[in-house]
């Protein structure tokens, strides 16, 4: 039996380890923990499906189920994109972008939301909730609370830019009319092949008094897509565009020494115990300048001195990975 060595030193064996990808395909991948499991998802294209699991890197043996097909026509038909799960008011709620099979494309674009009352999401039924009232089209609806509020985050489609806005949430499904844009690409590396795209924000709580949205920059389609981050003090007022500073270089990129291009999507787990944090993103280990042979993947990241996260370089593909700590092995 081969051995590896962890970060302390010591010996693990191959049970305890994994390498990336987590799946053979899948971009905008999305996982949250609820009650002892993993549920996960990512973009098909063609429906929404789950994967529920103990080991968030075992996802090629997870349940797994097709939840949602979308209609044959109407505003939701075509391009089922980006889908996050989150349980809120004890009811489970899954957003996606979808756009018109009649009339497809960025002016029909928009983000739509499913409820469902079931304690296993992979269970009951989903009842169709219907299109967040954002101000604009656009795509990569999320959500996260703070200080007792719920916000709503989503990328705009603003002339020829995609910006990311802001709003307070009445319920689940309904969004204030007030939608504050808090950036725009402004960033060289936010302007890749011609498009200038700021998508796909996440949310993350610092650990000195900060919060964080990690959104992607420029292109899907360009080789150079990645990461770069907003900050705003958490005692700050979250629909004052002010608040929110812009990091100057992307905190997560691409690396071609270990073939890992176009890294992006991401969204944010820890290990069962809460004692690690986990970056699940998307990324191509080739340079080929296309949206496709996206793959899931995962790693552990840490924090600086500051509180701000340190993500450090994506990591090759078949590279061994010690699992989440006190995951089931």
């Amino acid at each position: 039996m081969r051995l590896f060595l962890c970060s302390s030193g010591q010996e693990i064996g191959p049970n305890q380890t994994f390498t990336n990808p987590l799946l053979a395909d899948g971009a905008d991948p999305w996982i949250i923990y609820k009650d002892g499991y993993y549920y996960y998802t990512n973009t098909t294209g063609r429906n929404l499906t789950l994967w529920r699991t103990k080991d968030f890197t075992q996802l090629q043996k997870a349940e797994k189920k097709i939840v949602w097909t979308p209609p044959a026509s109407g505003p939701n038909s075509k391009d089922i994109w980006a889908p996050e799960l989150h349980h809120l008011n004890g009811k489970w709620y899954l957003y996606y972008t979808a756009t018109d099979r009649a009339k497809p494309g960025d002016a029909s674009r928009f983000i739509f939301v499913l409820e469902n009352e079931s304690s296993n999401p992979l269970q009951g039924q989903w009842v169709d909730r219907g299109k967040i009232n954002t101000n604009y089209s656009g795509l990569d609806g999320s959500v996260f609370e703070h200080r007792g509020k719920r916000y709503f985050l989503y990328s705009a489609y603003v002339g020829p830019q995609s910006n990311l806005f802001i709003a307070e949430m009445t319920n689940p499904w309904t969004i204030s009319s007030r939608q504050v844009e808090i950036a725009r690409p402004t960033l060289p590396w936010e302007k890749y092949d011609g498009r200038e795209i700021c998508e796909g924000p996440q949310f993350l709580r610092g650990k000195r008094g900060q919060l964080f949205i990690v959104y992607s920059a420029s292109a899907c389609w360009d080789d150079q897509y990645s990461l770069g981050m907003l900050t705003a003090a958490e005692t700050s007022d979250l629909m004052n565009p002010s608040s929110w500073r812009k990091a100057d270089e992307p905190v997560f990129a691409q690396s071609p020494a270990q073939s890992v291009y176009g890294p992006g999507h991401n969204c944010f787990t820890q290990s069962p115990d809460g004692k690690e944090d986990w970056i699940v993103y998307h990324a191509k280990v080739q340079a080929n300048k296309a949206c496709n042979n996206r793959t899931p993947r995962a790693q552990r990241f840490g924090w600086k001195a500051d509180g701000s996260p340190d993500f450090g370089q994506p990591i090759a593909v078949g590279a061994s990975l010690e699992k989440p700590s006190a995951v089931e092995k």
